[in-house]
């Protein structure tokens, strides 16, 4: 068999540690060449996370190039096609990791058979979780829809598990090239600069990664429950891009938590953020529905408001509510949000201004580097309460006091809105009560959108016809 060459599908695997796939590849190979698809039409709504695509490709390929593999990048419209015509060649044996999407998952059964009538040496490995999403069910065989005891049965069949053997990665003999027409990582970059900023806070690699796992670890993780809450302090560990694209494997995260210390508060709700992730995909394959449509039916009947121009003004962070306009700004500016203010602006969305959860996920998907659909859209579906395990819908978040609750002083808003840094903290989050002729509401900044308790009641009464 090592006669052939291995192929590795690269997808969302950018790692050396944890890589099933191309591991066995090089165990059974001598010759090994990773290949990634490229489709625009994937990332077309997905600008931000181009940049960190291509980044991550430029990253990987010269670590791979050390070990005598070749990544090669191929443009292509359809999976399909490509498999179609590339299994014509029998010269390759092929291995993967899954990537936990109905539609991945769907197409692999499809290629699962091609490659069996073919007779073509295949093999498809766990992806990046901790359990498989068939292995956590309920005692009647149901999916879990609440996540408490999701997490509780989840946790405990990964801790019993056997742990499977650790394999290293092997260096190739020789490297060879496989595929005609590759293109460079350069050609995936979206078309505008705006990811100038991103190249001073990000460097997508896995080396990187696991000095930041460890950073967190040594530094914050034991303040972690506490601290998450509060966006003017890095309490968190912003590992969600490096995890989204596989620089990490969850269970590497899990071992480096558990083998620094004992499990503290902080660790568990560490671990339990991988939970929710672990969740919010179990829940978009038992019911994919929720991908494109409320999880919760009886909201398809919600009476949502087009208003184009509320939109943009959330967008580009001038609704007028200073922690709101922080959060927007600092995503469009560095491609993350704080997870306390994510829930903010998406209250502040669905909520103060009755506009569709879709939008803001939509936009979302276009400036996050962490996006992936399992947590965007359970996550605006939590904040909308039309999703599994939801906030109810008429906890509306006051806007005012969550600034003055999460950002005492003012100093999230004061980086991000800087009209408003000479504003003391007692008119930080509430800029119309400021009398100063050197400050102008309408001119420096502008005046809310909406006014808090009228939308708020406005918003119950939406409800209400559900």
């Amino acid at each position: 068999m090592n006669k052939k060459i291995g192929l590795f599908w690269l997808r969302d695997d950018f790692r050396l540690n944890k890589n099933d796939g191309l591991i066995e590849a090089t165990i059974n190979h001598d010759q090994v060449v990773v290949f990634y698809l490229y489709k625009q039409s994937t990332y077309k709504d997905q600008e931000a996370q181009k940049w960190w695509l291509s980044s991550s490709l430029l990253n990987f390929k010269e670590k791979l190039n050390n070990l005598n593999i070749a990544l090669e990048i191929v443009e292509t419209n359809s999976f399909k096609i490509f498999f179609d015509k590339l299994i014509k060649n029998k010269d390759f044996a092929i291995y993967w990791n899954k990537v936990y999407e109905p539609d991945y998952l769907k197409f692999d059964e499809y290629l699962l058979s091609n490659f069996e009538n073919k007779n073509i040496y295949h093999k498809r490995f766990k992806g990046n979780v901790l359990n498989e999403i068939n292995e956590i069910k309920k005692n009647d065989g149901t999916p879990f829809k609440v996540f408490t005891p999701y997490w509780r049965t989840a946790e405990k069949h990964y801790i019993e598990k056997i742990p499977s053997k650790e394999k290293v990665i092997k260096k190739c003999k020789k490297k060879l090239s496989y595929f005609k027409n590759q293109i460079k990582p350069e050609k995936i970059l979206p078309k505008k600069n705006w990811f100038k900023n991103f190249e001073k806070i990000w460097f997508p690699d896995e080396k990187i990664a696991l000095k930041e796992l460890q950073n967190f670890i040594e530094a914050k993780i034991s303040n972690y429950s506490e601290d998450r809450n509060f966006p003017n302090i890095v309490g968190t560990s912003k590992l969600s891009p490096f995890i989204k694209f596989g620089h990490l494997h969850v269970e590497t995260i899990w071992n480096e938590c558990i083998k620094k210390r004992s499990k503290t508060l902080g660790t568990s709700k560490f671990l339990a953020e991988i939970g929710w992730r672990e969740f919010n995909h179990s829940l978009i394959n038992h019911f994919p529905h929720m991908l494109k449509n409320n999880y919760s039916k009886k909201f398809d009947k919600f009476p949502w408001e087009k208003n184009p121009k509320f939109l943009k003004a959330w967008k580009k962070g001038l609704t007028g509510y200073p922690i709101v306009d922080a959060g927007m700004r600092e995503l469009y500016s560095t491609g993350w949000m704080h997870n306390r203010v994510r829930m903010i602006v998406g209250s502040f969305l669905v909520k103060h201004l009755l506009i569709n959860w879709k939008e803001g996920e939509k936009y979302f998907k276009n400036c996050l580097l962490d996006y992936s659909p399992a947590s965007n859209v359970a996550g605006w579906q939590w904040v909308a309460g039309s999703g599994a395990d939801a906030a109810p819908y008429f906890r509306i978040f006051n806007p005012i006091l969550q600034g003055e609750k999460f950002d005492k002083e003012g100093d999230y808003v004061r980086k991000w809105v800087p009209e408003l840094k000479n504003l003391s903290k007692k008119f930080i989050h509430k800029p119309w009560e400021f009398k100063n002729e050197k400050f102008k509401l309408g001119r420096d900044y502008p005046f809310p959108i909406v006014k808090h308790e009228e939308a708020r009641v406005k918003a119950l009464n939406a409800f209400k016809k559900i």
